[in-house]
């Protein structure tokens, strides 16, 4: 698996269209300069891996917008060492970005097709989750939480308060919530019982099913 200089150099090109897009977090930007996008992508998608596009990967799922992934990433607020569960893995790039924040992720992958390849390209990339599950997103990981943030990479109809429970008081869940398109949410938990919530626009995310395949 190749990483050359060409790479680097579109790697970097991201980043600068990243902060011109508004992305703050040094972190955030260090981390995408970090991860090779193009070896998350079918080799058909190598000439178009670094720029704001999103992409097929198989079993009717996208890679997100690297935009996406950093807006994302940003409303976390990580800090080195936070446990982060991440519904969704896909293509594993945004589980790749976190870790490479420093962060200690337990992602979750309905697909079974997807998370065989998936943890195959983990394994090259030496690229180690904390945990990596096929399971249903919409149970969440009850036996490791509680987490400090919980990002969900898929399109939900409203916040399944399964994963409401499973986020720590002063924990951080980044959402996308609604129909095509949906609105970024950001909720906090306050206490045992309060959130606070903020939206931020719309996106566009694959939908959030239940179960697995």
């Amino acid at each position: 698996m190749k990483d050359n200089y060409i790479h680097k150099g579109k790697r970097r090109q991201l980043v600068e269209m990243m902060r011109k897009k508004g992305i703050q977090n040094e972190q955030v930007l260090d981390a995408m300069n970090a991860v090779p996008r193009h070896l998350f992508l079918d080799s058909s998608f190598l000439e178009h891996a670094y720029q704001n596009k999103a992409f097929p990967i198989g079993a009717d799922q996208t890679i997100s917008h690297p935009y996406t992934v950093a807006f994302q990433s940003e409303l976390l607020q990580v800090k080195p060492n936070d446990r982060i569960l991440e519904i969704g893995t896909g293509s594993g790039y945004q589980c790749a970005v976190l870790l490479e924040m420093g962060a200690q992720v337990y992602t979750i992958e309905r697909q079974n097709e997807l998370y065989k390849k998936t943890n195959l390209l983990f394994r090259k990339l030496q690229y180690r989750p904390k945990r990596y599950v096929f399971g249903d997103g919409y149970k969440g990981l009850p036996d490791d939480a509680p987490f400090d943030s919980i990002i969900v990479t898929c399109g939900a109809p409203e916040i399944p308060k399964t994963l409401m429970s499973q986020l720590k008081i002063g924990g951080r869940m980044v959402i996308p919530v609604g129909d095509d398109p949906q609105i970024m949410t950001l909720l906090v938990r306050e206490s045992a019982t309060d959130f606070s919530k903020k939206t931020f626009g719309e996106f566009r995310f694959v939908p959030f099913l239940g179960g697995k395949e």
